[in-house]
C-alpha cells in the first residue's frame, strides 16, 4: 500500500513522491495518450475538468502537470477553480498572489507564477477568491493571458471547477485548446457523465478524452489506478 507523505498537507497523491511506482506509471500512459491525441494540433491548453465535485479533478491536473515537467516541457498549471480553490494546499504555497490578481488588478504574469519544487513544473494559484467568477473568466483579460502564457510556455493545463455545479469550466473550455473530463469510478453517475459531455460539446470544447479515477484493479491491490480513454 503506498502512503502519502506527511509533507502533502493536502492529503492527494504527487507522483513525484512514487516515482517507481505503478501510481506514477499510470500518469504516464495518460501522458502518452495525451501526447498522442494533440501531438499534430498544436495544443498548448488544457482544461480538467469533471461532473461533480469530489471526483479528482485537481489530484488529476496537479499529478499531469508533474508528468509533463518529467517529460522536460516547461508547464504551467494554473488553480482555475475560482470558487474552492485547492492547489495552493497541494504545493504548500500562499494563495495570495494569484491569477485573480492578475485579472483584477492587471499583475504581471511574473509577479503571479510560483515555482512548484517540481523542475519544469510552475504554478498559478487562485488568489483573492472574487465575487463573479464566471464574468472574470469569461472576461477579455483571461483571453489575453492565455495568449500570453502560450508564448511562455509548452503546456498550459487547467484546473477547474465541475461542469454541472457552475459555468466557469464550460466558458473556460471554449478557450482553451482541449478538455479532459475526470470521472470516478463507482461514484459518477451516468447521467451526469451524458450532461457533463454535452456541456461541453454545447460550448464547442475540444474533449481530447476522460480519465477513469479511483478505479481499484482487484481487492488483492490496494492503489488506485488511473486510465484515459481518448476520441
Amino acid at each position: 500500500m503506498i502512503k502519502r507523505k506527511k509533507t502533502d498537507t493536502s492529503g492527494r497523491m504527487l507522483m513525484m513522491d512514487y516515482f517507481k511506482s505503478i501510481f506514477s506509471e499510470q500518469f504516464r500512459s495518460i501522458r502518452a495518450n495525451i501526447n498522442f491525441s494533440i501531438r499534430d494540433k498544436g495544443a498548448k491548453t488544457l482544461l480538467i475538468t469533471s461532473a461533480s465535485v469530489g471526483e479528482g479533478k485537481s489530484t488529476i491536473a496537479s499529478n499531469l502537470g508533474i508528468a509533463f515537467a518529467q517529460e522536460g516541457k516547461k508547464v504551467l498549471l494554473i488553480d482555475a477553480d475560482l470558487r474552492k480553490p485547492t492547489m495552493h494546499f497541494t504545493f504548500n504555497q500562499f494563495i495570495s498572489p494569484g491569477i485573480t490578481n492578475l485579472l483584477l488588478s492587471n499583475w504581471s504574469i511574473e509577479d503571479v507564477v510560483k515555482d512548484s519544487g517540481v523542475k519544469g513544473l510552475y504554478i498559478i494559484t487562485c488568489g483573492p477568491i472574487p465575487s463573479n467568477p464566471a464574468e472574470l473568466i469569461s472576461h477579455r483579460n483571461m483571453d489575453q493571458f492565455i495568449v500570453e502564457v502560450k508564448k511562455k510556455y509548452d503546456l498550459i493545463i487547467f484546473d477547474a471547477p465541475p461542469l454541472l455545479s457552475v459555468a466557469d469550466a464550460q466558458i473556460l473550455s471554449e478557450k482553451c485548446d482541449g478538455t479532459i473530463l475526470v470521472v470516478s469510478s463507482g461514484k459518477t453517475e451516468k447521467r451526469n457523465m451524458m450532461k457533463a459531455k454535452e456541456a461541453l460539446q454545447h460550448s464547442k470544447a475540444n474533449i481530447v478524452g476522460a480519465v477513469l479515477n479511483n478505479f481499484k484493479l482487484d481487492k488483492n491491490h490496494h492503489y488506485y489506478e488511473y486510465y484515459v480513454e481518448t476520441d
